[in-house]
């Protein structure tokens, strides 16, 4: 299992956009391709104007071919003209994460 880190942060003052943007035009064409997310969140402390999502793959080449699957969308596709038009992302970070046998 690896997990797909995503940080992004908005203009100041256009999270609640973005965030609405995203439930109505991008989650539900992320969610059939990627399935549910391991944890969608607004970050509290620090820069609140970011909010992170972790998605599970069974290992890189189910992360590389649900993916290619996603952005071959034409949902998906529809939904990032949308949200580039909106233009309130201004950065975004991924790191991939792989778990730790702290007890083998």
């Amino acid at each position: 299992m690896i997990y797909d880190h995503r940080t992004y942060c908005c203009r100041p003052g256009t999270i609640k956009k973005h965030l609405a943007l995203y439930a109505e035009y991008g989650f539900p064409a992320q969610k059939r391709i990627l399935g549910a997310p391991v944890i969608y969140a607004q970050v509290e402390t620090g820069d609140v104007n970011s909010f992170v999502h972790i998605w599970a793959y069974e290992d890189a080449a189910d992360r590389a071919a649900r993916r290619a699957e996603m952005a071959a969308d034409p949902d998906w596709q529809a939904y990032l003209k949308k949200s580039a038009e909106a233009g309130y992302l201004i950065s975004q970070t991924n790191e991939i994460l792989m778990p730790v046998d702290l007890e083998g």
